[in-house]
């Protein structure tokens, strides 16, 4: 090679450099399957197509790889982006908290801990309704809720005995006592009450309070209520409650089958659920 570059007069030194150059010019890596325009076409047809409104970029990367669609997270994140597609961005304000929660709220098997909040909605019939849940810490899934004109502490107990129920079978006293389950709620006056006190010692169901002004303590109920928020109560006008109770009933069933959740490894609470039990199957077999 030198003496074929001393023949035509050309140093080693710019051998190499246009070897250099010309290799930079070639893209490292493996190659896109879809092109910009091909990707931006099926996250349109994901978005167009989904059950939910607002989904973030890394749902819609998931929700690509299910249909075998491979591309880079950082990619979809950068077309979502310059087409105007990214879920809006929420800045939430400095507040001031008596105590800090700072501990770990996830269970690793179902029916450790419950929460329970309530969340009011707007119904042009009847003014202000109110709607309570109850969700498993485990798998984020919303067990049973409960819509009503008047909440008040009664109205809260309804979606409480219904999860018990549904889980154990009847609402009879001390159907839970002896359980590692307990039941988180915040300080609202509904949770408070004595009625709603004495309505879970008879249970047997233990109350978990969270802390004042630190709603992250009471956290999945809280961020459940936030995407219930964005994907019912501001993208609908009920006229009646009968109207609302369709919409909700859809909405949950959607959620629990097919709503995915970052820390469940983006799977549906449902879905988790399921790995869980065939996981358990398993090691009980081996």
């Amino acid at each position: 090679m030198r003496l074929i570059l001393k023949v035509v007069g050309c140093s080693s030194g710019n051998w190499y450099q246009t070897k250099s150059d010309a290799n930079e010019k070639i893209k490292r890596g493996r190659k896109a399957i879809l092109s910009d325009a091909e990707l931006l076409i099926e996250i349109k047809l994901i978005i167009d197509n989904s059950l939910f409104k607002g989904e973030g970029y890394r749902k819609i990367w998931h929700r690509l790889l299910r249909k075998g669609k491979r591309a880079d997270k950082e990619r979809v994140n950068r077309i979502m982006r310059e087409n105007g597609l990214l879920s809006p961005y929420r800045h939430y304000p400095a507040t001031v908290r008596k105590r800090t929660h700072n501990g770990v709220i996830v269970t690793k098997a179902p029916n450790v801990l419950w929460a329970t909040d309530g969340k009011k909605f707007y119904v042009e019939e009847l003014g202000w309704c109110w709607f309570f849940g109850v969700i498993d810490h485990f798998n984020d899934q919303l067990l049973s809720w409960h819509i009503c004109k008047k909440g008040d502490r009664f109205a809260a107990m309804e979606p409480v005995r219904d999860a018990v129920r549904k889980v154990y079978g009847n609402v009879d006293k001390d159907v839970c006592k002896g359980l590692e389950l307990k039941l988180r709620s915040d300080h609202g006056t509904q949770y408070d009450s004595n009625d709603f006190k004495k309505e879970m010692e008879f249970l047997g169901l233990n109350m978990s309070k969270s802390f004042v002004r630190s709603p992250e303590s009471n956290g999945c109920i809280e961020r459940f209520n936030r995407t219930f928020e964005e994907e019912v109560f501001s993208l609908n006008h009920f006229k009646s409650l009968d109207d609302a109770r369709i919409s909700i009933r859809q909405f949950i069933d959607n959620y629990n089958k097919d709503w995915l959740i970052g820390r469940l490894g983006y799977k549906s609470p449902l879905e988790y659920m399921a790995e869980y039990e065939q996981n358990k199957v398993a090691l009980a077999t081996a």
